[in-house]
C-alpha cells in the first residue's frame, strides 16, 4: 500500500492568499509608476486643498482659457509631491504650467481622487489668451 500524506487544506488556503496579495500589489506599483499618457497644461490655479477620509491626498484645480471670452475648462489633479504642494499653494490665483501623467486603472482614491498626477509646477509665464499690451 502506498504511503499517503495528510493534506493541508490550511498551507493551501495561505499559499493562495499570498499569491493574491502579491498579484494585487504588483498591480498597484504598476499603474501608479507606468503612465497611460503625460503632457502639460496651464491654466489659473484655482483650488488646492488636503481632502479624504482616511487617506488625505492634495487635490487641485486650474482653469484653462483656449481664447478670450471663451468659458474655461476646469482640468483637476492630483499632487503626491510636497514640494510642489508648497509651491502651488503660494501661487493661487496666479497663471501655472503644470507637468503630468495620467494613471489609469487606479484601484482606490487613495492614491487620489483623479488619474491625473502633477509632478511639476511653473509658477507664471505669459498669457497667450491675453490681449496684447497687458
Amino acid at each position: 500500500m502506498p504511503i499517503t500524506r495528510p493534506r493541508r487544506p490550511g498551507l493551501i488556503i495561505a499559499s493562495i492568499l499570498v499569491i493574491a496579495a502579491a498579484l494585487c500589489a504588483l498591480y498597484v506599483w504598476t499603474v501608479l509608476n507606468w503612465s497611460y499618457s503625460e503632457g502639460e497644461r496651464a491654466g489659473y490655479l484655482q483650488k488646492l486643498s488636503k481632502k479624504g477620509w482616511l487617506c488625505k491626498t492634495w487635490e487641485g484645480e486650474i482653469l484653462l482659457s483656449s481664447m478670450p471670452g471663451a468659458i474655461p475648462e476646469r482640468f483637476a489633479f492630483t499632487v503626491r509631491d510636497d514640494a510642489v504642494v508648497r509651491q502651488l499653494q503660494s501661487a493661487m490665483g496666479q497663471r501655472v504650467q503644470l507637468s503630468y501623467s495620467q494613471h489609469v486603472g487606479i484601484p482606490t482614491s487613495c492614491f487620489g481622487e483623479t488619474s491625473y498626477f502633477v509632478d511639476k509646477a511653473v509658477v507664471g509665464g505669459s498669457n497667450p489668451v491675453a490681449p496684447s499690451g497687458m
